[in-house]
């Protein structure tokens, strides 16, 4: 591996034969920077950005757990994983250096063998964080393409991922299955992608070829998703599958009824169509909120899950302050005769969100 692939770690200590020691260990297989105090530490941490850190503890001026503190506090070194390494081997010891931020802690004298394995396993585990985010990111630019093809913005799949959140914590979902939920939302529409751009942009109803065409988008979203081992994107394929199937069974492509409808697509549905409401477009004025409160309670039973129908509507503070945060500027510049025509009469609910 050449020197510029190598990842670099930042070594710390007071005591120039400690750091020798770890120069030793380490160096053949990772770039390695030094310092000799908390303040050098963090100097050098701000301006190279090392993957990992071993740190003293006691060192003069600022110890090694106020250095990692520091290190937690700054946007740019709080995800730069600390590896405590100090004489220090005291249960309370180790409970202080994980309180302030380290995620291991290597006894002194170290043991080669031991340095080595920590190092690699929480080098490990950062490329793991960096794989997942790197997914999530192309899991919700994918989304949001398919919102621009259908003339969306893309602040859609935003704000609905995020009343679907909302709904899960409410409904009793763990933080990780509401975030997987936030996450896998927003490929909801993703088999629009599919769909020609004649029926997509059409500024009035559908026929009935056309709209047969149109409720294929569930299942190419699906296909296009496809079957993984990732719980993430088994549960985006559901969505995608599922979000427009109705409690009293009227829905597509499949006709489920009631429960038989995954949860998480009865979740999405309520998000995606209150959200749709409530947005304005080129084609249609956005409903108030309480027109389309007035909407998920008309359709509780029959569109939507009444049990989730409440909860949503108790969350409303919560949905209203993501509305705000992720609001839409004004809609601008040419629009067609066909979409002023379209824009000065309320559509259906099904008209605004269905398609």
């Amino acid at each position: 591996m050449s020197t510029k692939d190598r990842k670099t770690l930042l070594l710390v200590d007071d005591e120039p034969t400690n750091l020798q020691v770890l120069r030793q260990i380490l160096q053949d297989d990772y770039r390695l920077l030094y310092a000799r105090d908390g303040m050098r530490a963090l100097e050098l941490a701000r301006q190279e950005h090392p993957d990992l850190i071993l740190l003293d503890v006691m060192m003069p001026v600022m110890t090694g757990y106020e250095t990692c503190s520091v290190l937690k506090l700054g946007a740019d070194t709080r995800s730069i994983p600390v590896i405590f390494v100090s004489a220090l081997t005291d249960e309370a010891d180790e409970a202080a250096g994980f309180d302030a931020g380290g995620v291991d802690y290597i006894a002194k004298p170290v043991s080669a063998p031991i340095v080595k394995a920590r190092v690699r396993t929480h080098l490990s585990l950062v490329r793991m964080d960096e794989l997942r985010e790197t997914r999530l990111q192309i899991v919700q630019r994918l989304g949001m393409a398919a919102e621009y093809k259908d003339n969306e913005t893309g602040l859609h799949v935003i704000r609905m991922s995020h009343y679907s959140k909302i709904l899960g914590l409410a409904i009793g979902m763990s933080e990780d299955e509401a975030d997987e939920l936030l996450n896998a939302a927003p490929m909801h529409d993703l088999g629009k992608i599919g769909i020609p751009d004649r029926i997509l942009h059409k500024p009035g109803k559908l026929d009935d070829e056309e709209w047969a065409i149109m409720r294929e988008h569930a299942r190419i979203g699906a296909e296009i998703i496809g079957d993984h081992d990732s719980s993430l994107l088994r549960m985006a394929s559901v969505v995608a599958l599922t979000h427009h199937e109705k409690w009293d069974g009227s829905g597509y492509p499949e006709g489920l009824k009631g429960e038989k409808i995954p949860l998480v697509g009865r979740i999405v549905a309520i998000a995606d169509v209150f959200d749709a409401l409530t947005s304005e477009r080129p084609y249609k004025k956005a409903w108030t909120v309480e027109a389309a409160i007035e909407l998920l309670r008309a359709e509780s039973g029959k569109h939507f899950d009444p049990v989730l129908v409440e909860h949503f509507i108790d969350q409303m503070p919560k949905i209203l302050e993501v509305k705000a945060r992720w609001a839409e500027a004004p809609t601008e510049g040419p629009v067609s005769a066909a979409q002023r025509a379209a824009a000065t009469r309320t559509p259906s609910a099904n008209e605004a969100t269905t398609r």
